[in-house]
């Protein structure tokens, strides 16, 4: 468009135009030409605004998502050691379990995992202050009397629940 703008303006002031007519088209088409390359540059500039614009906002998300993969790293990190610190501990107490099974009667033993898988992962529970730990439910009277007349190594089980109860200095018994 410039260079036939250029080209135009030439003609015309070359002299190589005589007719008025020429003449007239001549100059409207430079200003026609003139016109609509002030429109481009205007659009041209508008369009490089909104690029910059547009990279000044990727650079702005770009750091945002760093921070925010930073946070992802640091949580992944967290959650590996929390994990690395459950399995240790998981190990240390499934040694320690296997140690106390073997002392327990098999019978014991073969009541409470059965008693564990219908309840939920939890096959004994604490007598504390007349109440079973296990449900949540205060023992009768009766219940409780025959607590106390049973032998220390006798296996006693909550009438609600069913769980064997284990009894300590704090039963209040």
């Amino acid at each position: 468009m410039r260079q036939r703008a250029t080209r135009d303006q030439q003609r015309l002031d070359s002299g190589a135009v005589s007719s008025p007519k020429d003449l007239e088209n001549l100059q409207r088409e430079i200003a026609s030409l003139a016109k609509r390359q002030g429109d481009l540059e205007d659009i041209v500039l508008e369009v490089m605004e909104r690029r910059e614009s547009a990279q000044e906002r990727v650079a702005e998300l770009t750091e945002r998502v760093g921070a925010v993969q930073g946070k992802i790293d640091d949580a992944t990190a967290r959650r590996g050691a929390a994990f690395e610190e459950l399995d240790g501990e998981a190990a240390s107490v499934t040694k320690e379990r296997e140690v106390i099974a073997a002392s327990v009667p098999a019978d014991l033993l073969k009541l409470y995992e059965k008693l564990r898988e219908q309840q939920g992962g939890v096959g004994a529970a604490k007598l504390y202050q007349r109440t079973c730990q296990g449900c949540r439910q205060e023992l009768a009277i009766t219940e409780l009397s025959e607590i106390r007349k049973a032998a220390p190594d006798t296996v006693v089980r909550c009438e609600n629940c069913r769980r064997i109860l284990v009894r300590t200095s704090e039963s209040g018994l």
